[in-house]
C-alpha cells in the first residue's frame, strides 16, 4: 500500500528526507548537510552533484530508520532553495560548474550595469523583482560567460539550466524531465509573472537563451516519474514543487489573502498571500508567484533578510562564542538586555526593503562591558529587527496591519527570538506544532498532484498550533528600533 508522500526539503546548508503520511504528519526526518564553497569574499557556491548525493544520503537514511520501503511512496513533493543556480549537459546530467547560491554576490557588477542602462523599471514591472545578484539570470548569464565552451553548447541545445528544483527533477528522472514550477520560475529575473511565461525580452536584456530554460508547469502536477534512483524503485510520481519560502506559505495553510508567515532558516523570509491579485509594491518588497494549482494563480509579497540564522552559525563558526546554534538561547537569557550592542547582520549585504548589495555587517555599541551574552542577544535582535523591517514595508502597501503573523524554520523554535520579534512588530506571532512547514508545504502540492487532495483546503485541518507570542510594551522596544536605524546606515 502507498502510504507516505516523500518530501524532499532541499536547503541552503543541507537536505532534508520527510516521510508524510495522508494526515500531513512526519512519520521520520533526515538531514545530510554539504559542503559550502567560498571561491572568494562575496561568492558561495555548492556542488550540484554534492546537492544530489546528499539527497540520495537523506532518502535512504530516512528509509531505514523508519523501516518503511521505497514502494510504500505514492508520491515526491520536492521544495528547494530557490535562486541557487545550476547549469548542467542535458546528455549526461555532469554540471558545467559548480552552483552559484542565491547568497553570490558575483554579479553585482552585471546588477549595476543592467540599471545605469536603465532597465530597472522594466524588470521590475514584467517580473515584480528588482535588479539583483540575489536572482538567477544573472548566475546563469556568468556561468555560460565563465566556463569554456558554453555558450557554443548552449547554442546548439546541449546544456540545461535549472534552479534546484529543476535539477532534482532530471536526476530523479535520470534526465527524462527538464521542468519547473511558477514559484521558481518567478525568482529568475526571466520570468514574466503577468503574461505567466519566459520572457524572450528578458533572456535578451540578460543574455540567457530561451532554449537553456525548463518548461514550466502547475506548483501540483505530475512533473515526471523516478527511473533508476539508488533505494527508490522506478515510476514513482514526482508531483508536488515550489521554492522553499512559497511552500512554507502553503504549508502554513495561509490560503486567505493577507495571511503571512515567516520562515527563520539560514534567511529569512516574511510572505503575504495576496491571492489572485498581484500587488506591486511601492516599499522595496517583491511579488512573487505564490503557487499554481490547476489554472489559478495565487501571488505574494516578499521580503527577505539574507542573513539571519546564518548570524547564529557565524558566532558559533566564526568566533566560536557558542558550541552549537541551539546554545544562543540560552546565552542570550542570561543578560536583561543586549546592554546597547546592535549587530546588522548585513553580512552579504542587505536584502528587502534596502536592497543594497554593497551593504556589510556591523557591530556598534561595544564597551569594555560586552561579553558574549551581549553579543548573542545583540544577534537575536538583530534577526528580530530586519524582519520588523520587512513587516512595516508590507504594512505600508496593504494600507493596514497585521493581526497575526505564523512562524516556522529552524529559529523559530527559539522561543526568545519569537518573544522579541511580537514586542518589535506588536503582532502575535504563532508557531505551528510542526516548524517543517516547508517540506509541508511540498508534501501538500504532491498530494494534490497525485489526487490525494482535491484543492489546498482540503488540507487546512492539518495545521495545529504551538505556541502563541504575544508583543509587550512597545515604549520598551522604541530604543532598540531608533538605534537599529542608525546602525543600519552606517551598514
Amino acid at each position: 500500500m502507498t502510504d507516505f508522500l516523500l518530501a524532499i526539503d532541499q536547503g541552503t546548508t543541507g537536505t532534508t528526507a520527510l516521510l508524510i503520511d495522508r494526515a500531513l504528519r512526519v512519520h521520520g526526518k533526515v538531514n545530510v548537510e554539504f559542503t559550502q564553497i567560498y571561491p572568494q569574499p562575496g561568492w558561495v557556491s555548492h556542488d550540484p552533484l554534492a546537492i544530489w548525493q546528499s539527497a540520495l544520503d537523506a532518502i535512504a537514511q530516512v528509509l531505514a530508520r523508519t523501516g518503511v520501503s521505497g514502494a510504500q511512496i505514492a508520491g515526491i513533493g520536492i521544495t528547494n532553495q530557490r535562486e541557487t543556480t545550476v547549469i548542467w549537459q542535458r546528455q549526461t546530467l555532469q554540471p558545467i560548474a559548480n552552483a552559484i547560491v542565491w547568497q553570490c554576490r558575483r554579479t553585482a557588477d552585471v546588477c549595476d550595469a543592467l540599471k545605469a542602462a536603465g532597465h530597472e523599471a522594466e524588470i521590475r514591472a514584467r517580473t515584480g523583482l528588482p535588479i539583483d545578484a540575489y536572482f538567477s539570470g544573472t548566475k546563469a548569464a556568468w556561468l555560460l560567460d565563465h566556463t569554456a565552451g558554453a555558450r557554443a553548447d548552449a547554442a546548439r541545445g546541449a546544456l540545461a539550466f535549472g534552479t534546484i528544483d529543476t535539477w532534482l527533477v532530471a536526476k530523479l528522472t535520470a534526465g527524462a524531465a527538464h521542468v519547473t514550477d511558477p514559484s521558481n520560475a518567478s525568482r529568475t529575473m526571466l520570468y514574466d509573472i503577468g503574461e505567466r511565461q519566459w520572457s524572450d525580452r528578458l533572456c535578451e536584456l540578460l543574455n540567457v537563451p530561451r532554449q537553456l530554460l525548463p518548461e514550466v508547469r502547475p506548483s501540483a502536477a505530475i512533473y515526471g516519474h523516478t527511473r533508476g534512483v539508488p533505494g527508490l524503485p522506478d515510476g514513482i510520481p514526482i508531483a508536488g514543487m515550489a521554492g522553499d519560502q512559497q511552500s512554507a506559505l502553503c504549508g502554513q495553510l495561509c490560503l486567505q489573502p493577507g495571511s503571512a508567515k515567516c520562515t527563520y532558516g539560514t534567511g529569512a523570509f516574511l510572505l503575504m498571500q495576496t491571492g489572485t491579485e498581484r500587488i506591486a509594491s511601492q516599499n522595496g518588497l517583491l511579488t512573487t508567484v505564490a503557487w499554481q494549482v490547476g489554472e489559478e494563480f495565487h501571488y505574494a509579497l516578499e521580503g527577505s533578510v539574507f542573513i539571519a540564522g546564518a548570524a547564529v552559525q557565524w558566532l558559533r563558526d566564526g568566533l566560536g562564542l557558542i558550541e552549537k546554534a541551539a546554545d544562543i538561547e540560552g546565552l542570550a537569557r542570561t543578560v536583561a538586555d543586549s546592554g546597547g550592542v546592535v549587530f546588522v547582520p548585513a553580512l552579504t549585504g542587505l536584502g528587502a526593503p534596502y536592497w543594497n548589495q554593497e551593504a556589510r555587517g556591523v557591530i556598534s555599541g561595544l564597551t569594555r562591558g560586552t561579553t558574549r551574552a551581549h553579543l548573542a542577544r545583540a544577534t537575536l535582535e538583530g534577526i528580530a529587527l530586519s524582519c520588523a523591517d520587512l513587516l512595516a514595508a508590507m504594512e505600508r502597501d496593504l494600507g493596514g496591519k497585521l493581526v497575526e503573523l505564523r512562524v516556522d524554520g529552524g529559529a523559530s523554535a527559539n522561543d526568545l527570538l519569537m518573544q522579541i520579534q511580537a514586542d518589535l512588530l506588536q503582532t502575535t506571532v504563532v508557531r505551528p506544532d510542526v516548524i517543517e512547514t516547508t517540506a509541508l508545504g511540498a508534501a501538500v502540492l504532491a498530494g494534490i498532484g497525485i489526487g490525494w487532495f482535491q484543492t489546498l483546503a482540503d488540507a487546512a485541518s492539518s495545521w495545529r498550533e504551538d505556541a502563541r507570542f504575544t508583543p509587550g510594551d512597545p515604549a520598551a522596544v522604541a530604543g532598540l528600533k531608533t538605534a537599529w536605524q542608525l546602525a543600519v546606515a552606517k551598514a
